[in-house]
């Protein structure tokens, strides 16, 4: 039982030891930060702002539903709408094609 504290007490220095070093960290200042990605536009000049991909509890589904229709690729199916009982889910293809699905009570139809 004292071997296991003892082996916990170092274990917790050690660790609390790497944030000692943060502060003589040094940027490199030759580093450059990445351009963020292109803004897109509609063809009325209005810009389109993209959706976060954020998983639902039906990509899977969806997944294989555009996986049955020749549909593969990418991240996976994304939900597009807020969760909840009805659900819409969007994977883009590879071929450029995007698939789109509707889930009800995990009830999930091509749309």
């Amino acid at each position: 039982m004292k071997r296991t504290l003892v082996v916990a007490g170092l274990f917790a220095v050690v660790l609390s030891g790497c944030s000692m070093f943060r502060d003589r960290m040094v940027a490199d200042p030759t580093a450059r930060a990445r351009p963020g990605p292109a803004q897109l536009f509609d063809p009325n000049g209005v810009p389109i702002e993209p959706v976060p991909f954020v998983a639902g509890v039906s990509s899977v589904t969806v997944e294989r539903l555009a996986s049955a229709q020749s549909c593969r690729g990418g991240e996976g199916a994304a939900l597009v709408t807020p969760v909840g009982p009805v659900e819409v889910y969007r994977m883009r293809c590879e071929d450029g094609r995007t698939f789109m699905a509707r889930c009800e009570l995990r009830q999930c139809k091509q749309m």
